[in-house]
């Protein structure tokens, strides 16, 4: 599939309440461009980590170091994470500069650059390239390196698509987290087959043999 896109998200979109800016990212495409090879997906679910009252956030209580720096940056920026030794997170950057809030990427619809998703995931089957926020990472080429980077750059972009498929959109508590897990910040399109949810991957998972990461959080 060959995607025709128009001009990137500016960063007046991400400078707003950090609820809204999740759930309006639902529908949107995100096209990453490593070594010439461009991938890109539609936006099927996030979670909303709101900012220093957040328990569940990394920002919590204004807590800066070094590794979450890139959440206090501008909005409109990444703010990329490793987790688990072994499994990057993308973030985007939400309202003003210096408050810690962001938008966490849990699942994509592939669009483009399959062949480039399936070999650097190693599995044939597309529901599980880009269902979790390590997985999708792993498909579109994100890596630390993005962390801080504009998305509207050269190698990361939002765009809002000219055509909005219809969908209907859902909210649910976050997934795997600890404190203010029952805060319902975790949106995601109804009915997706791209979910991130693993009871909407067991059956794929027992035939493939593959088992998902464990559950980012922030």
């Amino acid at each position: 599939m060959s995607l025709t896109l128009g001009r990137p998200l500016a960063a007046r979109f991400y400078r707003r309440d950090t609820e809204r800016v999740a759930r309006d990212l639902l529908g949107c495409v995100v096209e990453t461009r490593v070594r010439g090879v461009r991938t890109a997906g539609r936006i099927v679910e996030v979670e909303a980590y709101v900012g220093p009252h957040d328990p569940a956030a990394h920002g919590y209580g204004w807590r800066k170091t070094a590794r979450n720096a890139r959440l206090f940056g501008p909005p409109g920026t990444c703010y990329v994470y490793f987790i688990y030794g072994n499994h990057w997170c993308a973030n985007v950057v939400t309202e003003r500069d210096g408050y810690p809030s962001a938008v966490l990427l849990r699942a994509l619809e592939p669009l483009d650059g399959l062949v480039a998703m399936r070999r650097r995931r190693g599995t044939g089957s597309p529901t599980l390239w880009c269902a979790g926020p390590g997985r999708l990472c792993e498909a579109l080429g994100i890596t630390g390196g993005f962390d801080g980077e504009s998305l509207a750059g050269p190698r990361i972009r939002v765009y809002r698509p000219t055509r909005q498929p219809p969908m209907r959109i859902a909210a649910s508590p976050r997934v795997g987290i600890s404190r203010a897990a029952d805060w319902p910040l975790r949106f995601y399109v109804t009915d997706s087959p791209w979910l991130s949810r693993r009871e909407r991957r067991e059956r794929q998972e027992r035939e493939t043999g593959e088992r998902g990461p464990p559950t980012a959080r922030q």
